[in-house]
């Protein structure tokens, strides 16, 4: 076990020093734009030009056409994305990147891990509000980031306010009983700057019976630079989410007063400084903690039969110390760290039947300590990065991970960029498959989930960067992935095992244009998946099957989407297509196979500035937006259909410039 006071304790001094150490002497640009750079693929901002890894940024704009909504709406029309909602709106909402498990994809808010110790992650807790943009960066991350960043990471960046002071508020209401409602102000200066923001989103559902969800999030951040070599950045989320779901195992409505809960607070401190000409310094201490759990009343006085009541209780908190130390060695840039994690789970159930009533507790902890080093540097016109990091771990021990990048623009700067990467990743086991007691005994002797990965891409910008093409293809193979079996080995043993095995190969196209009034794109994904070891699983209706594609990872994925502005009109429409898949049947037992089918969603939207802001007058905008406009039928998770065709009207008020 990694003792914790002395990890704590050094990272506290070291975090002093760089804030009240010796002061620099070299002038620092402003740190907090963002313009042509990507935050997540390294240790300090690079060029995107310069990322080995196929990345997509989301902007404010863009997000902006999805309202009010859950991030996992924006990220369908991403590449080598596919998002999976197992219902109605609030429900579930998983992401699978490049054809990886849900869990394999690290989920950061403003640099803080959200994700569960083990990597789960449901995107329904996440909205675009107040947010500046999404970096999806593919590929293995571990290097960097540690566990769960096996085939990519989702990073979400809070706004940072800039100019006089400016503030909305907006309504949108519609089909579904949709009701949703946000405000947010935001300034700054060169030196200092503040975003807030609130947000209440609910719903009826699709469903007649027990389908309502509510979430509401506040989001602020803050940022100062008290002399040219020191900024210093905090920022917060809050949210509480309640979705009700009258649904059992296979999606049959059943139960008018079951639902699930959770309150969430994340936060960060940051503090940056340069010490000299050639070193600077920065360090950080995050907060993630979650509260939440299901609620399963018998549903009246006469509900005494089979297994009539539930409850469930977690809480899960992860807090760590991260110092990083960057030396300009022009052109290169190394970068050595350390960073200290702790991560806790507590869990409480109860279950009501007519066989008497049983609980079940479990309180459970584990340390980590890594240490990684990075580099990256541009020679000519070649611009190379590699990249270690080493886990200590309470629980399984050390864990090694790699990466390797290389950008190459073949014929200069108007000639195509090459991409290459390769690089490995671990997942760390659940705290419930290390320490699970009861109805499954856990495995404290687990390894981590493991996978290695490359990738070759080739981007291309014609005509002054009005239509930019980029195309991508990458090979995973996993191993070590953990499995369930209800018959272990030794009769009272642990039920997981590292065991089964799987590979991802794909390709990913993604063409972007953009004209005085107009911008469009279109994207298109291969993926192919396949089971190579089964393990304990037997049967057609086993999760993994040994020579079948991975479950609710469709083949071919696409989106077309156009938008025009006529001043003071804007228009936007977008088609996504989904190809078939293959999922699991679980209204009996054993589960059968069963097929999604293909699907294609469309949407259009639009807005209408009525007035202008000015610094005495509000301004005003009307909009409209309809989903699923052709009305299709269609299922994400087997049993739990999907939403229909939705109209959505509102406006936005806006004071100052």
């Amino acid at each position: 076990m990694v003792p914790r006071s002395r990890p704590t304790a050094v990272l506290v001094l070291v975090f002093a020093f760089v804030v009240f150490g010796a002061r620099g002497t070299v002038a620092q640009e402003d740190v907090f734009s963002l313009e042509g750079l990507v935050v997540t693929a390294a240790p300090t901002p690079r060029s995107i030009d310069a990322v080995a890894s196929h990345v997509t940024i989301l902007g404010s704009e863009r997000l902006g056409l999805f309202g009010s909504r859950p991030l996992g709406d924006a990220l369908r029309e991403v590449p080598g994305v596919d998002v999976v909602r197992s219902g109605s709106f609030g429900a579930v909402t998983s992401v699978y990147l490049r054809g990886g498990e849900s869990d394999h994809t690290l989920v950061l808010v403003d640099g803080v891990q959200v994700n569960q110790a083990g990597g789960g992650f449901d995107f329904a807790d996440l909205t675009t509000d107040n947010v500046e943009r999404v970096e999806i960066v593919r590929g293995p991350a571990s290097a960097l980031y540690g566990s769960d960043a096996v085939s990519g990471v989702v990073h979400v960046i809070t706004k940072t306010g800039r100019g006089s002071p400016r503030g909305s508020l907006s309504f949108h209401g519609g089909s579904f009983g949709r009701r949703d409602w946000s405000g947010d102000l935001r300034a700054g200066t060169e030196r200092a700057g503040y975003s807030a923001s609130v947000t209440r989103r609910s719903t009826n559902g699709v469903l007649d019976l027990n389908n309502d969800a509510t979430n509401t999030v506040v989001t602020g951040s803050a940022r100062l630079m008290p002399d040219d070599a020191t900024a210093v950045a905090i920022t917060m989320r809050l949210a509480t989410r309640e979705y009700h779901f009258p649904t059992d195992g296979s999606g049959t409505p059943t139960d008018r007063n079951s639902f699930t809960y959770s309150d969430g607070t994340t936060a960060r401190l940051s503090v940056g400084r340069t010490l000299s000409r050639v070193v600077s310094a920065d360090a950080s201490f995050a907060l993630n903690e979650a509260d939440g759990g299901t609620d399963d009343a018998p549903d009246g006085v006469a509900d005494t039969l089979g297994f009539y009541g539930f409850t469930s209780l977690d809480r899960f908190r992860r807090t760590t110390g991260l110092l990083r130390v960057h030396i300009n060695l022009d052109p290169a840039i190394v970068t050595a760290g350390a960073e200290y994690e702790q991560a806790h789970q507590r869990s409480f159930t109860e279950t009501l039947s007519e066989f008497g009533s049983s609980s079940g507790r479990s309180e459970s902890e584990r340390d980590n300590l890594a240490y990684f080093l990075h580099a990256s540097s541009d020679l000519s016109a070649v611009a190379l990065s590699a990249g270690g990091r080493v886990e200590d771990n309470e629980t399984f021990g050390r864990a090694a991970t790699w990466q390797l990048g290389v950008t190459w623009p073949v014929w200069g700067p108007a000639g195509p960029l090459l991409r290459a990467s390769a690089g490995s990743a671990i997942k760390e086991p659940t705290f419930f498959e290390s320490f699970a007691t009861g109805f499954a005994t856990g495995n404290p002797n687990l390894d981590p989930e493991r996978s290695r990965s490359w990738e070759v891409g080739v981007e291309q910008v014609l005509f002054d960067g009005a239509l930019t093409g980029r195309a991508a293809y990458f090979n995973q193979a996993f191993r070590d992935l953990i499995q369930y079996t209800a018959l272990p080995p030794d009769p009272g043993g642990p039920n997981y095992f590292n065991i089964a095995r799987a590979t991802s190969s794909g390709v990913e196209l993604d063409l972007a244009a953009r004209g005085a009034r107009w911008n469009g794109g279109a994207s298109w994904t291969w993926l192919n998946t396949e089971v190579v070891d089964a393990g304990f699983d037997e049967g057609e209706g086993a999760t993994f099957v040994e020579g079948a594609r991975l479950l609710r990872r469709p083949t071919h994925t696409g989106t077309v989407r156009m938008g025009a502005t006529f001043d003071p009109v804007s228009v936007d429409a977008r088609m996504t297509f989904v190809g078939d898949r293959d999922d699991r049947d679980f209204s009996a037992f054993p589960a059968t196979p069963a097929a999604l089918p293909r699907h294609m969603l469309v949407s259009l939207g639009g807005s209408w500035r009525v007035a202008g802001s000015t610094g005495s007058r509000p301004g005003l905008t009307l909009e409209v937006r309809a989903e699923n406009l052709l009305d299709a039928s269609y299922e994400e998770v087997f049993g739990f259909p999907a939403p229909g065709r939705g109209l959505y009207v509102g406006g936005r008020v806006e004071v100052g410039r």
